[in-house]
């Protein structure tokens, strides 16, 4: 069932790449992150998803991860696409327990800004609003050397920070992160914070201006995007 279920996902997404997609894709990403491309749509792809849908929520919670890693293990952008969409799709069904799954995933499959956010946006920030006693989790991913393990720590935080959670874990998180020098993280972290600044603006504000000094240019530009006007034009300042 998983295999068939698998064989039939692979030959809509050839029997969709497209050449010029494909290349135009590609321009996103830099030249030391190696992802394939099928060359599909967003729209394309998420056609695909809602077909296999019903197939795939018929399965165990066991079959959908097996069905998942396989997904993951070609580096397919649009494979790693719909794999994350099934596991959002059954986010009522992970335990505690599955946060080792979740970082297994990152450390073996994840090399690319596009697939550690479109798991940590809505699989793992779901997960950790169902757990937030795992936030402690993340906080250990910030000391990690993978590049996109300490990018999860903080893009899994995005989605709760919109919604006023967790605002002092993201102050600890984007602490730990402040100095390290890698764009991908910065941007992660600061895109964080932005993302907290849109429930709690004045507490962003002070706290962005209080690390003005010490805070990389990448991150700070993308922290304070979201501040009120008035607050942005005074961090701005020099």
């Amino acid at each position: 069932m998983i295999q068939q279920i698998l064989a039939n996902i692979r030959n809509d997404l050839n029997l969709l790449g497209d050449e010029t997609v494909r290349k135009t894709s590609q321009r996103f990403f830099k030249k030391d992150q190696k992802v394939n491309f099928y060359g599909i749509k967003n729209a394309d792809v998420k056609k695909i998803i809602k077909k296999y849908k019903k197939p795939v929520l018929i399965l165990s919670k066991k079959q959908i991860l097996e069905l998942c890693e396989s997904l993951l293990k070609t580096n397919y952008i649009e494979e790693a696409g719909i794999a994350f969409a099934f596991t959002e799709m059954i986010g009522e069904q992970f335990e505690p327990s599955d946060i080792n799954l979740f970082e297994n995933w990152i450390n073996l499959y994840i090399n690319n800004w596009a697939t550690c956010d479109t798991l940590c946006n809505h699989t793992i920030g779901n997960f950790i609003i169902q757990y937030p006693e795992l936030i402690s989790e993340l906080k250990k991913w910030t000391n990690s050397s993978n590049r996109w393990m300490k990018r999860a720590a903080a893009v899994s935080l995005i989605i709760p920070a919109r919604n006023g959670l967790f605002l002092n874990d993201i102050f600890e998180i984007a602490n730990s992160l402040i100095n390290d020098s890698d764009d991908m993280v910065q941007k992660g972290y600061g895109w964080m914070l932005k993302a907290a600044s849109q429930a709690h603006p004045n507490e962003v504000f002070l706290y962005v201006l209080s690390k003005k000094e010490i805070m990389p240019r990448t991150a700070y530009r993308y922290a304070i995007e979201k501040l009120p006007k008035e607050q942005k034009e005074i961090a701005m300042r020099k």
